[in-house]
C-alpha cells in the first residue's frame, strides 16, 4: 500500500494536496451529535474503535458515517499515540453496504448532487482506509455486503466469524460491485471474482478466510477475548496485532456445497469472455449435471439486470490490470453514471423493486446492443478525474 501512495502522490500531487482527505469539501447533512451517534468511538490503551452504529439499518453507510470515519481515521493517523485502530458494527451485521434506499429517494426528488457527494465522501474514505500508516482490524461480525467490504478489506486485517456473511450483490439492483470492489474480487483466486461480482452470491466467514478476502477467522464466542487483548496491546506494530489475532484463530473448512468447491467448473464457465457465453456455458453445465449449484447461479444471473452483468464483467476484468486507485477513480465514474439514467433506469428500479416494494419484480433494460453499452465506457474517458 505505501507502494500505492507514492504512485497517487507523484501522479495527481498538485490535485492531492487541495483535495484528499480535506474534509471540508465532504458535503455533510447533518449535525455534530448526528455524525457523532451513528459512528461510536472507544479509547483504548493504544488504540481506537471506531463502532458503525445504525443498527436498525444494518449500519448502511451515508454521507454522516463517511464524513465522520475520514475524520477520525485522519486525527488518529496523525496521533502517536494511537498505535493502531480497530471498526466494527452494532447489532447482527458490520455493514450491509451503502443505504441504497436513501439514495433511491434522492434521485427520485432529483437531488443528484447529494448522490455524488455521497459517493465522493465515501470512495475518499475507502483510498483512505487503502493508504493508512498505522495498522486496522476490521471485526466482520455479520453482514458484510457491497460498501461494506469497500470499508473493511483495504485494512491490513479482516477478522471474519461464524456469523459472518459476505456478498456483492450489486447486480440484483441495477449497479455494479463498487467501493474497489473491482480491485480484491480481481484478485480472487481463478475467475471467483467474476462469479461473485456477476451473481451476488453469499460467501461464509470460512469460505471468505479461504480465498483470501478475509485474514483470519474465529467464532464468535471468542470475540470478547480478542476484543479485550487488543484493548490491552500498546504497540503499532502489525506482527504484535497478528499473534493476538492468530492466538484465538480456528481452524477454517468451507462446507460441501461451497463454490470453492467446484472451482474446476466455475473457473470453465465464468472464463468466457462475455456475459452471454457465461450464462450458456451455466446453462449447459446445469442441463447436463443438474446440480443445485449450477442451477442456483443461473437463476441469479438471469434475476440480474442484463446491463449491470456486461458492466460488472468488464469492471472485474479491467481491475485485474489496475492499482487500488485507478480502480476506485473508475468505480466512481460508473456510479455517477448508473445513478444519472441517462444510460438505463435500473438502479432505482432494482431497489425499488428489491427493497422499497419488495415485489422483486424489477421492470430493467433488457440486453442491450453493444453500441448501446459502449456509450456507457465511452462516457468513462481514460484521463483521470481528480477525486481524492
Amino acid at each position: 500500500m505505501q507502494s500505492l501512495k507514492r504512485l497517487v502522490t507523484s501522479r495527481h500531487r498538485d490535485s492531492l494536496i487541495r483535495l484528499k482527505r480535506n474534509l471540508s469539501s465532504l458535503p455533510i447533512n447533518s449535525s455534530a451529535g448526528d455524525l457523532q451517534n451513528q459512528v461510536l468511538v472507544e479509547g483504548k490503551a493504544s488504540s481506537r474503535v471506531a463502532i458503525l452504529n445504525r443498527p436498525s439499518s444494518l449500519n448502511a453507510l451515508n454521507t454522516n458515517i463517511g464524513a465522520r470515519l475520514h475524520e477520525l481515521y485522519a486525527s488518529w493517523e496523525d496521533d502517536p499515540n494511537i498505535g493502531f485502530v480497530v471498526m466494527k458494527g452494532s447489532g447482527r451485521a458490520f455493514c450491509a453496504g451503502g443505504d441504497i434506499v436513501a439514495l433511491y429517494h434522492l434521485i427520485n426528488e432529483g437531488k443528484i448532487e447529494k448522490c455524488k457527494g455521497f459517493f465522493r465522501t465515501l470512495y475518499s474514505f475507502i483510498y483512505h482506509l487503502g493508504t493508512y500508516l498505522k495498522p486496522h482490524v476490521s471485526i466482520l461480525n455479520g453482514i458484510t455486503m457491497g460498501g461494506g467490504a469497500g470499508i473493511s478489506i483495504p485494512g491490513t486485517f479482516r477478522l471474519a466469524t461464524d456469523r459472518t456473511v459476505f456478498a456483492t450483490p450489486e447486480t440484483q439492483i441495477g449497479f455494479h460491485p463498487d467501493a474497489g470492489a473491482s480491485f480484491h474480487l480481481s484478485r480472487l483466486p481463478g475467475h471467483l471474482g467474476e462469479y461473485l461480482g456477476l451473481t451476488g452470491a453469499k460467501l461464509s466467514g470460512a469460505e471468505m478466510v479461504s480465498c483470501g478476502l478475509a485474514t483470519h477467522y474465529s467464532n464468535t464466542d471468542k470475540l470478547p477475548l480478542i476484543e479485550e487483548e487488543l484493548g490491552n496491546l500498546v504497540t503499532d506494530d502489525p506482527s504484535v496485532i497478528e499473534s493476538c489475532l492468530e492466538k484465538y484463530s480456528d481452524a477454517v473448512y468451507p462446507e460441501k456445497i461451497s463454490a470453492l468447491h467446484r472451482i474446476e467448473v466455475l473457473n470453465k464457465c465464468f472464463g468466457h469472455d462475455t456475459v452471454g457465453e457465461i450464462i450458456d456455458a451455466v446453462e449447459s453445465e446445469a442441463s447436463a449435471t443438474n446440480d443445485a449449484w449450477c442451477n442456483s447461479t443461473l437463476k441469479k444471473l438471469k434475476e440480474a439486470s442484463p446491463l449491470s452483468l456486461k458492466v460488472s464483467l468488464r469492471s472485474v476484468r479491467e481491475g485485474r490490470f489496475q492499482t487500488f486507485d485507478q480502480c476506485l477513480v473508475r468505480e466512481y465514474r460508473m456510479s455517477l453514471q448508473g445513478i444519472s439514467k441517462r444510460i438505463s433506469n435500473d438502479f432505482c428500479e432494482g431497489v425499488r423493486a428489491r427493497v422499497v416494494h419488495k415485489d422483486s419484480a424489477p421492470k430493467v433494460s433488457p440486453f442491450l446492443h453493444f453500441e448501446r453499452l459502449m456509450i456507457f465506457w465511452i462516457l468513462l474517458p481514460n484521463s483521470y478525474l481528480f477525486l481524492f
